[in-house]
């Protein structure tokens, strides 16, 4: 049976070393060690660059270090155009773009399943049904956006 894809944001990553919420990161572990080795596992060079951003080195580089095998989803005009439309739509406001790039280089890319513990922005109803009108309207395939414990 062929694997289905998933695309990770940077807040799936990140909680493997977030000790703030332990339940969540508890969650996290078991996910990258069950669910992820089922799935083709991407992320975007959005993702990367928002991991680059940590400020603790030694953290930091042990979060470069979780994503050395996945495929790294390349941003180009046509998804920052999609992530526009999201905004214009408002879906996303233009402050979440980094938001709305995440959910459009998955819809892009056509990845089944979006994963993020971002249930402020990403991981709610509403968002899913806005996302997935765009997407249709603009020729793109639905994609479900769903947290580490849907899978």
């Amino acid at each position: 049976m062929k694997k289905e894809s998933i695309y990770l944001d940077t807040s799936v990553p990140s909680a493997m070393y977030d000790e703030r919420v332990k339940e969540r990161q508890e969650t996290t572990v078991k996910f990258w060690e069950s669910v992820l080795p089922k799935y083709h596992v991407s992320i975007s060079e959005i993702t990367l660059e928002e991991l680059k951003e940590t400020v603790n080195e030694n953290l930091r580089k042990k979060l470069m270090a979780l994503t050395t095998d996945f495929k790294i989803l390349k941003i180009n005009k046509k998804i920052q155009d999609l992530a526009g439309i999201y905004i214009e739509n408002g879906i996303f406001s233009a402050r979440y773009f980094a938001d709305a790039l995440h959910v459009a280089i998955a819809s892009f890319y056509e990845i089944a399943y979006l994963i993020s513990w971002n249930f402020e922005h990403l991981v709610k109803v509403k968002t899913r049904r806005l996302v997935n009108s765009v997407n249709i309207l603009e020729g793109l395939k639905e994609i479900e956006i769903i947290s580490p414990l849907e899978l």
